[in-house]
């Protein structure tokens, strides 16, 4: 018996990034505002993070909210037509619902209904792998036009006396439109996990828990020498490995646009991968803190809002955190 022929999609061969998009809490809050329950100083939080203010939404501004108005910037500033959208994904750890996903909710509101739509949960890697998925559904015919956010509303699942985590985040959502290109606009990723250090980040506790009346409401806590030490030597290598797979070096870079994490961080990435002078490197996190997977996105729409001269630019991006996960990738800036 002959089988039919089965149809399968094919898509175009390259993408790129046409817009972003952002908002941020409606709360600056300093440092001042948070050593109390720490028992800490303004002095302490500037050495160790290099953050001075972190941005904080208002008590009834969900994350969805804000992923909604970065989501119509990105639309707006892209000049594609919201019912052209029919790929949303919210890369998030902070949706107040299990269900339903952030991103159809999203879709709706930003006029891309009925696409097709989902969350991802990837924390600080998050916006990365979003970007990936993307980029690998609109060149397999999937869809044609995809919206990605990074939200977060940390200030919901953050304990204010915690010291190791507590200060160094902020509220706030980034956005990017993905279409089709007539040249390669981001590169394949260099992407993975290691579970075995899944207990270095992570909430304190289960919903299970918290219903059982056995815990309190779960919040974020880190082991900070382990996450800093991981970050500062294996994604040092990750980055590396991404400008080889996108075949350029570190000369051929406008900017550098790595997770908010911690300013040391930041700097000691810069060093390892020997940057020239002349690339811009984001530091987002001095006024809007750590973002998770909002941060790489966030960042990126004050750098070019602040270097138009980057636009048309490489840049490397990398998010890692809580898995432990990371994703890395060169993109083409719009």
């Amino acid at each position: 018996m002959n089988s039919p022929t089965l149809i399968q999609s094919t898509g175009v061969p390259f993408t790129r990034i046409y817009a972003y998009g952002a908002a941020r809490g409606d709360q600056i809050v300093p440092n001042d505002d948070l050593i109390g329950p720490i028992d800490s100083s303004d002095e302490w939080i500037r050495q160790r993070t290099g953050i001075v203010t972190r941005t904080r939404a208002s008590e009834g501004i969900l994350a969805l909210d804000l992923a909604t108005d970065a989501a119509r910037e990105a639309i707006e500033r892209s000049g594609v037509p919201a019912e052209k959208i029919d790929l949303v994904i919210v890369a998030t750890i902070s949706n107040v619902q299990q269900t339903p996903s952030m991103a159809a909710v999203v879709a709706d509101r930003v006029g891309a209904n009925p696409a097709a739509a989902y969350d991802t949960n990837a924390a600080c890697a998050g916006y990365s792998y979003a970007v990936t998925q993307a980029d690998a559904l609109i060149r397999s015919g999937a869809a044609h036009y995809a919206l990605v956010i990074g939200a977060e509303k940390l200030s919901d699942i953050v304990d204010p006396a915690d010291r190791s985590i507590s200060f160094l985040l902020g509220d706030g959502a980034g956005a990017a439109v993905i279409g089709p290109s007539e040249f390669p606009g981001i590169a394949a990723p260099v992407w993975g996990s290691d579970g075995s250090k899944a207990h270095a980040v992570g909430m304190n506790a289960t919903l299970v828990d918290y219903r059982d009346g056995d815990a309190q409401w779960p919040t974020l806590r880190q082991e900070g020498q382990t996450v800093f030490r991981w970050a500062v030597w294996d994604m040092a290598k990750v980055a590396k490995r991404a400008l080889e797979v996108a075949g350029v070096t570190a000369d051929d870079l406008a900017a550098f646009i790595p997770h908010q994490a911690n300013m040391r961080i930041i700097d000691e990435f810069a060093k390892q991968l020997k940057l020239p002078e002349s690339v811009v490197i984001a530091r987002d996190i001095e006024t809007t803190g750590n973002t998770s997977a909002a941060s790489i996105p966030l960042a990126t729409h004050r750098l070019l809002d602040e270097h138009p001269e980057l636009s048309g630019g490489l840049a490397l991006q990398i998010g890692f955190g809580a898995g432990l996960v990371f994703g890395a990738q060169v993109v083409v800036l719009p």
